[in-house]
């Protein structure tokens, strides 16, 4: 079944085929959660704690629940037979047992762990009536000591946040060999050390989330809208939550305004609403507030990583050490412990690395969970390592390019099992960096320093070799029917958040069945209509949704030339399919797809077909990011003013799709290498709390982008397809980085400089370094 490029359909794989759902939401016909407001609906509001840490006793509820409008106040003790949110995603400790994962209440008992904490819910006719209720119920809170950061929580005597986390530990993991590695060590004639903070992000989009519960009566029954990225997961967990079964809940995801991985999980207001909407017999419907966001929704990365590299004398990677330390936050989040685990599964890169040891450490602060945030540990993972290549080769006098070169796992060695126990299957490493390189006009960038140094700016060149692990896992179960009137309706459990799903799965049914894109429906986002789905996350969903939509469709076809030859007395081998009909090959006899619908022996089987395809491995794109910047010395401002990407992702379904996936990543990357910054105080207080004072990258944050791919087919797909939803978060960090950090060891002998580059850390690390040697300066 694979795709060539000889045999690509009109509308099919391989088409830069326009978005079919862009009209809708370019004319506001987009339908999000907020804008459906059920008859008879009532509001929520959830009443949080101003402290990260401490005791509260609630006073007197009488007067609150007598206000106007106000319909019912709950609290923990209320909640009976429904549990906390779960983690599902628990570690193991040195010692082989499972991690502890205290319980994250819906609502606190006695107790607040981070800011933002949910202490009651308030429902009223309006929002603003469960608001003021909100605002007149006395809480007495009796604050206790806070930790925020992994340095803080660490130390010897602080604040412990679980007595069941000793030291704050929640769960601490090794992975490699550790005798091997410091045998390599032991013999390496250079050794390169580097401390790297991955710095938090608030993971914003452009929808906050929002919940509708509702209970029928009648059937036993809730249903449970809201924006997600897969409405099996969410229904799994909130079941769980609830002590009900499956059957007993319907969950619907209508359009979504973004997700990268934080719309994935169970939150404790999904199952609120269900639990209020059954006792008070109305649709109960809550909507989040950006601040509120801020204080509510899992955050993303926050590691802190030690890392060191050996080498031999002509610096051959021999040995690779990490120790990565992983905030936590309050709580185990659904897949929190998970995030730095698979990290360091990818710590060797694309390098060619013969022994590795890691240790891997989740740390329990007063924060807001962290959890999986665009590329999931994968970025973090590249950053440390592309990170410490650069130092290396500055180290030891070597071109970064010849470096990696040098020690890139070759296309010949595939496949190719790391350390770490993952197989790359196929991969032409130095191929990208080298395309990338000329790209970029790096032979050029001596002319530019030159007229940079002019206009009193410094300017560095940079770039970052990535891998990453994609589409491993579960299935998806795929059905595409034929209509009475000839257009196909394709079901499948996956969900869009603004990818243009709509539009890929079409394409493969096109590429199947010949069909015009308009001709097929997607539908997502209802367990009632989809039986089954792994969701979209870990750049997944068109890498096995697509495999799965075109063999089902190609079988679809098949039956569909079946029921054709019956009818016009042919042999079904000399039927092909073309423009939405069956032809007999060399003839003039055909039948439109609609007429073959309303045949007698177009039973519903006939008109259907399903495919499940299971990866039997995880895909592994691969690409060059290089980054050039140009700092103000006087400011300390940073602009990134040229950016060149060659990705490898097996096979391009649709080139306008794949380029806004990976210049949406990249954005995100320079947003966090030079602009987002979450600050916690020492109290626990959230100084970073709205978009007033978390700075997100705007358009003139970034360059237009130079992007191409050199694409080598997956050996693990079908198709050929690599996952491609995350790897420009993943390639843009080091890029951006490593260019500033040229442009500052240029000027200052500056070899590192943290995350996220703000204008004041650049100018502190300008003004407190000495100058440069006349050779740094080349």
């Amino acid at each position: 079944m694979t795709v060539h490029p000889g045999n690509l359909k009109k509308f099919g794989i391989g088409q830069p085929v326009r978005r079919l759902e862009d009209a809708k939401f370019i004319t506001g016909a987009g339908q999000y959660t907020d804008d459906i407001s059920p008859v008879g609906a009532v509001h929520a509001f959830v009443l949080r704690s101003p402290h990260a840490h401490a005791t509260f006793a609630l006073g007197d509820l009488q007067t609150a629940r007598g206000m106007k409008g106000v319909l019912a106040i709950y609290t923990a003790a209320d909640l009976k037979g429904m549990t906390g949110v779960a983690c599902q995603a628990p570690m193991k400790m040195a010692d082989g047992k499972t991690m502890q994962t205290p319980e994250w209440p819906l609502l606190c008992h006695d107790k607040v762990m981070h800011l933002g904490d949910a202490v009651a819910l308030i429902i009223a006719d309006t929002l603003a009536q469960a608001r003021d209720a909100a605002e007149a119920i006395d809480v007495d809170y009796k604050p206790l000591p806070v930790v925020t950061t992994i340095t803080q929580a660490i130390k010897p005597g602080v604040a412990i946040v679980w007595a069941q986390a000793p030291g704050n530990i929640a769960f601490d993991q090794t992975l490699g060999k550790k005798d091997r590695t410091d045998a390599a060590f032991a013999k390496a004639a250079h050794v390169v050390k580097l401390t790297v903070e991955n710095n938090r992000l608030v993971t914003n989009y452009m929808e906050t989330r929002a919940c509708i519960g509702a209970f029928d009566a009648k059937e036993g029954r809730y249903t449970l809208t809201l924006g997600s990225q897969g409405v099996h997961g969410i229904q799994s967990a909130v079941v769980a939550v609830m002590g009900i079964s499956s059957d007993k809940l319907r969950v619907i995801t209508p359009d979504v305004g973004g997700g990268f991985g934080t719309k994935s999980f169970n939150y404790r207001e999904y199952p609120l609403v269900l639990f209020a909407s059954r006792a008070l017999g109305r649709p109960v419907k809550w909507t989040q507030e950006r601040t509120e966001h801020f204080l509510s929704c899992a955050q993303g990365r926050d590691n802190l990583t030690d890392v060191e590299m050996a080498l031999d004398a002509r610096g051959k990677f021999l040995a690779l050490r990490v120790h990565i330390r992983g905030n936590l936050g309050a709580y185990a989040s659904q897949y929190g412990p998970y995030i730095p685990w698979l990290g360091a599964t990818m710590a060797t890169g694309p390098y060619d690395i013969r022994t590795m040891f890691a240790r891997c450490q989740g740390i329990y602060t007063h924060t807001v969970p962290v959890d999986a945030y665009r590329g999931a540990g994968r970025p973090e993972a590249a950053y440390v390592l592309e990170r410490l290549v650069d130092k290396a080769a500055r180290q030891l006098g070597i071109k970064p390019e010849v470096l990696r070169a040098r020690n890139f796992v070759k296309s010949s060695a595939m496949p190719y099992k790391t350390q770490t126990a993952r197989t790359y299957d196929v991969g032409e490493f130095e191929g990208h960096m080298t395309a990338a390189l000329a790209k970029a006009d790096q032979k050029g960038f001596r002319d530019r320093l030159k007229a940079s140094k002019k206009a009193g700016k410094l300017r560095g060149f940079g770039f970052a070799s990535y891998i990453e692990c994609t589409a491993w896992g579960s299935g998806e179960d795929v059905e595409v029917t034929l209509g009475k009137d000839g257009g196909l309706t394709l079901t499948i459990g996956t969900q869009s958040n603004g990818q243009g799903h709509m539009t890929a799965y079409a394409q493969a049914v096109s590429q199947a069945l010949d069909v015009p894109l308009d001709k097929v429906k997607v539908i997502q986002g209802d367990t009632d209509k989809v039986k089954t789905g792994a969701g979209t996350g870990g750049s997944r969903s068109i890498p096995v949704g697509a495999v799965s939509a075109y063999r089902a469709s190609e079988s679809l076809g098949d039956k569909l030339k079946e029921l054709a030859a019956d009818k016009l007395e042919a042999s079904v081998a000399d039927m092909v399919l073309g423009g939405g009909r069956v032809t007999v090959v060399g003839t003039d006899k055909s039948m439109s797809f609609a007429d073959i619908a309303v045949l007698p022996t177009a039973t519903p089987d006939m008109l259907a077909a399903s495919n499940e395809f299971i990866p039997p491995d995880a895909t592994y794109p691969n690409g060059t990011h290089v980054a050039e910047v140009e700092v103000d010395p006087q400011t300390g401002v940073t602009k990134v003013v040229k950016y060149t990407i060659v990705d490898d992702f097996g096979l391009t379904v649709n080139p306008m799709l794949l380029g806004g996936q990976v210049h949406g990543g990249i954005v995100q990357g320079i947003g966090q290498a030079l602009l987002e910054r979450t600050v916690y105080d020492s109290e626990g207080q959230l100084l970073t709390a709205s978009l007033m004072d978390y700075t997100l990258p705007r358009a003139d944050d970034a360059p237009f982008f130079d992007f191409t791919t050199r694409n080598v087919p997956s050996t693990t797909n079908p198709l050929g397809i690599k996952g491609a939803g995350e790897a420009g978060s993943i390639g843009s960090c080091p890029a951006v980085i490593n260019a500033l950090v040229d442009a500052l060891y240029r000027e200052r002998g500056i070899t590192h400089i943290d995350m996220p580059a703000t204008p004041e850390r650049v100018w502190q690390a300008l003004s407190q370094q000495p100058l440069a040697t006349a050779q740094t300066r080349l």
